[in-house]
């Protein structure tokens, strides 16, 4: 499964875990990503969205 939003194009992120002791360690946050059917020019699709533009799209 892909791990971007084919409506915003929001991928994942990267960084650093940093402990009290000042450690760094790489890590990724992902985005909220479901499969969901949409309608795409007249014809059902199904698609990954992230929950946010699931969120405006139903308003």
């Amino acid at each position: 499964m892909s791990r971007v939003c084919s409506i915003c194009g929001k991928g994942k992120m990267s960084g650093h875990n940093v402990s009290h002791a000042k450690n760094r360690s790489n890590r990724t946050w992902l985005p909220n990503i479901q499969k969901v059917k949409i309608e795409v020019d007249g014809q059902s699709a199904s698609q990954y969205v992230c929950t946010k533009c699931m969120k405006t799209a139903k308003n």
